[in-house]
């Protein structure tokens, strides 16, 4: 390709489309080369700091990073006096050929003459002296710039505070953006994530306006509809609505099962406000991406990540997770230690190496260098190991001065395998899980895109993700996986017990441990057993497997099991030198076998009785449904819990079967009343005895109860008005004698139909006119 004929065309085609951009819908986020002239010639600042980040403020707003050019100094002095900052995409590599397939690649560099140049006089101002707009490459589109490698500072107006025209897609890519941008100053009595919320908070108007009540109304539908469904609205002390979180009662059946690793990603924004769109997500037995529940944030503050994660956990009956992993960010960090203190909290390697891709530029397209990186973070045994190999690259690749790296390293105990031996994840912190099952929003919406109709987009993906589990399910069920050696005992337990994908990742540890490893083993006394397990063609390395025969427990110094749940290819070659043809229950995790839900209750909303209920009468089974359902999790572990639980069930039971018993006796009494009323009628004046009869049964039995909101969380009823509330059902005597079929609830039996006369009680038992009792049941 002829590099001066395509930019050329790039640049036409670059011009076109920036007329169409002072007409089209991106004029809030970008600038017209009118208006980017008149702002940066002449400007005028005070340092070299500020004139770097005026320029890199210029490049978000556009669609561009920065690069640091050529200076020239005063003669006879080390001051300077001119100084350039280029488009990063400036010049052009000797060792990279320029074509169509990489022109519009951020790593390469096409020529472009987009650049500033500043002069300082001997007062130390910074003035634009030379201002080229024109770029020959691809700018940035709104929703990439905060991927941009210059993108971590934000356009500060005239006053001192961020302009939200100006970002309304940025946010941080390193939670630590203050630190990671020690060379950029921030605005003079302001944090940058101050600036930020600033931001967002000039945004939260529109928010209220155009989509908070309707957002609202498509929850209150859903939770109607579905008695599980949660949702939580955060409001500041304004009364306007800021941050919001929602699930549905399939993800809080999908939590019991499959919570105890989260992943909690912050990096997608939803395009219209630039909320930040915080999924919880998961992986199900089929090692396939599930979500746990979304978040609406408008900032990333440590007050909003501790509100959103007390919603989750309160949504999820109290129960935190094993394991979270996050993006490195300070808030986070926070917010987990406040509302998650037994939680292992750890940064994810998907985020790590994507943002590795936005701080250390052309650096991390090297292969040797990644297979540096990886070492350091999962492929280290000691810390010693980690340290050495930390220290390597970064002195191969001249980085001791890289502010992110260094930030990174601080915290190297939540990210490097080494200290997070014992940390479950479930593999969804392993290099294989990818990208791509980890983003699951992106492409979904576009910058119009409404909050109401993000979230129903968000649906729509939950409902294919459950689509493809429920296939798989089915496929689990109908077929075999094939094995690879067909009368071994113990791949043929592992195809009966695992889901498909995850026997094919036991059998790769099976064949690995069976046909590639050296083993020398040692008596360590008694029933221990030790093996040095060395695999063939791998180098020297070791593990060490310890193995008691008398209760079949085994580990490994991988610790394989205890980070993914499936036992490692070492274990497996010391069970099969011992000649265990079956592997002990305790070694298959339930997580991840076909029978993974089968002790869960189906949260169907696909009852056809359910839509012959009234409103009023669905929003009631709906909240009893979710009541019921937190009693039952919250009773089972132990024993006396679930009797005391049980007890309160048959009691509940017997109660309502007196109550619908005494309703029946008396419907068929008022009936056989009523037809006697009639066969008299027909033959005269009544008697006075079926005249007492018909008296002594007109009453319909009575229930008396009284609606307590403070034993019972109330909810909206269909219509959002009144509350339903557990009722509390009490013995009632009022001053009038009682009339027989009256009901009474007995606080400590079952409930008995109150005889003909009150005498038949016990005196002592005999209760007074001004006698009220209660109690649960």
């Amino acid at each position: 390709m002829d590099i001066r004929q395509g930019s050329q065309e790039e640049l036409l085609r670059m011009k076109k489309n920036g007329e169409q951009g002072k007409k089209g819908d991106d004029s809030g986020n970008g600038l017209s080369r009118k208006e980017a002239t008149e702002e940066l010639i002449g400007c005028m600042v005070h340092s070299e700091e500020e004139a770097y980040r005026l320029y890199c403020d210029y490049g978000h707003r556009v669609g561009f990073s920065v690069r640091k050019g050529k200076q020239s100094y005063f003669i006879g002095t080390k001051s300077i006096r001119t100084k350039d900052y280029y488009c990063s995409k400036e010049g052009l590599k000797s060792d990279e050929p320029v074509t169509e397939a990489n022109f519009n690649r951020p790593d390469t560099r096409t020529n472009c003459k987009a650049m500033v140049r500043f002069r300082v006089d001997e007062k130390g101002r910074w003035t634009v002296i030379r201002f080229a707009p024109v770029h020959n490459h691809q700018l940035a589109k709104p929703g990439e710039r905060h991927m941009l490698r210059s993108a971590k500072s934000f356009a500060v107006g005239k006053s001192g505070v961020i302009d939200p025209a100006a970002s309304a897609e940025l946010h941080p890519i390193n939670g630590f953006s203050g630190k990671a941008a020690a060379d950029i100053p921030e605005p003079p009595g302001y944090t940058v994530r101050e600036c930020y919320n600033q931001e967002n908070m000039q945004n939260i108007t529109l928010v209220e306006a155009a989509d908070s009540q309707s957002l609202v109304s498509y929850f209150k539908r859903r939770t109607n509809e579905e008695g599980m469904f949660y949702w939580d609205v955060q409001v500041d002390q304004e009364g306007r609505m800021t941050n919001f979180f929602f699930r549905d009662g399939k993800s809080r059946n999908d939590y019991d099962c499959f919570g105890d690793a989260v992943i909690f990603d912050t990096t997608y924004r939803t395009n219209k406000y630039s909320l930040i769109c915080a999924p919880f997500v998961g992986v199900n037995h089929h090692w396939h991406n599930i979500v746990f529940g979304c978040a609406f944030l408008l900032d990333d503050s440590t007050a909003s990540y501790a509100w959103l994660f007390r919603s989750f956990l309160e949504s999820m009956g109290g129960r935190s997770p094993k394991s979270i992993f996050t993006d490195q960010d300070e808030a986070i960090m926070q917010a987990v230690e406040q509302v998650f203190p037994n939680t292992q909290h750890c940064f994810s390697y998907w985020h790590i190496l994507k943002n590795a891709q936005a701080h250390l530029g052309t650096i991390n397209t090297s292969q040797a260098f990644q297979n540096m990186f990886m070492k350091c973070m999962q492929g280290s045994d000691t810390e010693v190991e980690m340290e050495e190999s930390w220290a390597a690259m970064l002195n191969e690749y001249k980085l001791e001065d890289n502010n992110w790296l260094n930030d990174l390293y601080k915290f190297h105990n939540r990210w490097c395998s080494v200290f997070n031996k014992e940390t479950f994840d479930g593999g969804i912190n392993s290099s294989q899980w990818g990208e791509v099952s980890n983003n699951i929003l992106t492409g979904i919406a576009d910058e119009s895109t409404s909050l109401t109709r993000f979230a129903l987009l968000l649906e729509r993906v939950v409902k294919n993700l459950r689509r493809n589990e429920s296939e798989e399910d089915f496929r689990c069920t109908q077929t075999a996986p094939v094995r690879a050696i067909k009368h071994s005992t113990v791949l043929k337990q592992a195809s009966e017990s695992y889901t498909h994908r995850i026997y094919k990742l036991f059998e790769a540890e099976f064949l690995d441990g069976c046909g590639a490893t050296s083993c020398h083993e040692n008596s360590c006394g008694g029933t221990l057993l030790r093996f040095d397990i060395t695999m063939q063609g791998r180098g020297s390395k070791m593990w060490t497997v310890l193995l008691d025969t008398s209760t079949m427990e085994i580990s490994c110094d991988c610790r394989k099991f205890e980070r993914m749940g499936l036992l490692c290819s070492h274990a497996l070659k010391a069970f099969s030198l011992q000649n265990v043809d079956t592997i002990p229950d305790k070694y298959i995790l339930k997580r991840w076998t076909k029978d993974a839900r089968r002790s869960m209750y189906n949260l169907s909303q696909e009852d056809s009785a359910q839509q012959e209920c009234t409103e009023a009468e669905l929003a009631y089974r709906n909240r009893a449904m979710q009541y019921a359902y937190n009693l039952v999790l919250k009773s089972q572990e132990l024993e006396e819990a679930r009797k005391i639980f049980w007890d309160s069930l048959e009691t509940g039971e017997k109660a309502l079967e007196v109550f619908f018993e005494m309703r029946n006796l008396h419907a068929q009494s008022a009936k056989d009343a009523s037809k006697r009323g009639k066969k008299k009628s027909s033959k005269g004046p009544s008697t006075k005895k079926a005249k007492q009869a018909l008296a002594s049964s007109s009453a319909a039995p009575e229930l008396l109860a009284q609606t307590n909101g403070q034993l019972f969380q109330s909810a909206q009823d269909a219509h959002g008005n009144a509350t339903i509330g557990r009722p509390i059902y009490y013995q009632a005597y009022p001053s009038t004698p009682m009339q027989p079929n009256q009901i009474f609830l007995n606080p400590d039996t079952i409930p008995v139909c109150a005889p003909q006369n009150l005498s038949a009680y016990p005196a002592i038992l005999r209760p007074n006119s001004n006698f009220s009792g209660a109690k649960n049941i």
